[in-house]
């Protein structure tokens, strides 16, 4: 399996048989690589409601007619605005045909603003642990620092962890080594910073600081093979 990172909290994880989006902004996120009238995907998997996060999931979703796993409240405004969806909550588990999906805790807000500036509650705020062929990726998602996340990583032998460390709405850089040190993973990617001037982190000095496991900060576009 290959898992590549295109910048903010974007993730793409490609099997032999499944193309998986984690929180797919692309349009307005100029770091990305992926072109959003382009980009494939057979599953969506969304951890939060912000506009940051779904990004261009309603367009991803209906040109590749993709299965939107999301929190329920966020799964239940997707599938009414015609998406496919499956809703799931905070602690919930379940075997796709694709892997293992389970929800974990986030402590950050959910809402998703329409373009008319309707805002629209989007439930729970959650992580992603995503179990495929025996490995598990760790989409911690939008989060301050919470003692739970040693909880998982005792609980879950974790082989990849995608940290936020942006600051101001997440975690800061601090706090992400504590996450990184709890949640023990093989290899600790950082997430969620520089794609606005107030959550301007360095990267690369955050992953050399990470004790437990491997600390590696990804270029745009960089595999990581499991």
């Amino acid at each position: 399996m290959k898992v590549s990172y295109h910048g903010h909290s974007v993730v793409q994880v490609v099997t032999d048989s499944h193309t998986i989006l984690i929180d797919p902004f692309i349009s307005g996120n100029e770091a990305c690589d992926l072109d959003a009238n382009t980009a494939k995907a057979d599953v969506i998997l969304l951890t939060h409601g912000h506009n940051d996060h779904v990004g261009d999931t309603f367009e991803i979703a209906k040109r590749n007619d993709a299965l939107v796993v999301a929190p329920n409240e966020l799964a239940v405004y997707l599938g009414t605005k015609g998406l496919v969806t499956h809703p799931m909550h905070i602690g919930g588990a379940r075997e796709f045909d694709f892997g293992k999906v389970k929800f974990t805790q986030a402590f950050h807000g959910s809402s998703y603003t329409e373009e008319d500036g309707t805002v629209i509650y989007g439930g729970m705020p959650a992580g992603i642990l995503l179990t495929i062929d025996g490995k598990t990726i760790y989409h911690v998602g939008d989060t301050a620092l919470f003692t739970d996340l040693k909880m998982y990583g005792e609980m879950h032998s974790i082989d990849l962890a995608f940290i936020p460390i942006g600051d101001n709405f997440t975690m800061g850089p601090e706090d992400a080594l504590v996450a990184a040190d709890w949640i023990n993973a093989k290899i600790s990617v950082p997430v969620h910073y520089n794609t606005f001037p107030v959550i301007d982190q360095d990267a690369k000095a955050w992953a050399e600081q990470v004790k437990t496991g491997e600390g590696r900060a990804l270029n745009i576009g960089d595999v990581i093979e499991l």
